[in-house]
């Protein structure tokens, strides 16, 4: 199934389609509809091509300014870019202050809170992909792991999706960190992130099954101001049910 769903694409390490998911409901999510991947900029037009081919026409940024800033490549006219700034630094630091001073961010022990405490963030960018123009979207950070990985767990959960699937699919994104990383030069992190984590009585695996099992969805969607047709939207991967 991971193979299947492997976002086929030159430049990117950590992408993927999030349908063939199995559902509580039986099925599966939908193909060819929504994907997630690491930041776009070092796709080559070779990359871009396949994107097209696949019918991704919308991309969903969840990065802050300061990191689109940085952006050196160029992305074509069939694409439509839609940011939506997910940390919200800015808009909250009080939320940020304790997590930067343990060293949390980037590990999933922010999740819940984040989902909790700011679910504006997240619901702007289930908006963004309920109400993108006919095609696929494809959603993304820098990474592909926190802030995807947190959008990623409440449309997963909107869609049905069996809970350990939401698991699995994000531990495809920590399986695929050693080769993002080495790719832009950096070193493997996840010793760091396991301990930090470990200091936590908890792993990787377990802080992001603990938030997946956390996330109170009707209270998210209660707080989120996604009206039927978004949710519907998400449900079904942006297709109607007749």
């Amino acid at each position: 199934m991971s193979d299947a769903r492997t976002l086929h694409a030159e430049g990117l390490f950590n992408g993927r389609d999030l349908g063939r998911l199995p559902r509580l409901t039986g099925g599966s999510t939908p193909t060819g509809r929504v994907f997630r991947s690491e930041n776009l900029d070092r796709l080559t037009p070779a990359g871009w091509q396949e994107l097209h081919d696949l019918g991704i026409r919308t991309v969903v940024d969840l990065r802050a300014p300061s990191e689109l800033e940085k952006d050196t490549g160029h992305r074509p006219d069939w694409l439509t870019t839609v940011v939506v700034d997910h940390d919200g630094l800015d808009a909250a630091p009080a939320f940020w202050e304790a997590y930067w001073e343990t060293g949390l961010v980037g590990t999933p022990l922010y999740y819940g809170p984040h989902l909790e405490q700011l679910p504006e963030r997240t619901s702007d960018a289930l908006r963004a992909i309920a109400r993108a123009e006919p095609g696929g979207v494809l959603f993304h950070c820098a990474g592909g792991r926190d802030r995807t990985g947190i959008v990623a767990l409440a449309l997963l959960t909107i869609a049905g999706v069996d809970p350990e699937a939401i698991v699995d699919d994000y531990l495809e994104t920590v399986d695929n960190a050693p080769a993002l990383l080495a790719s832009i030069g950096v070193p493997a992190n996840e010793d760091k992130i396991e301990a930090l984590c470990a200091a936590y009585g908890t792993t990787v695996a377990d802080a992001f099954r603990a938030a997946v099992d956390a996330f109170d969805i009707d209270e998210f969607v209660a707080r989120s101001g996604l009206d039927a047709s978004d949710l519907e939207a998400l449900r079904t991967f942006r297709a109607r049910v007749a």
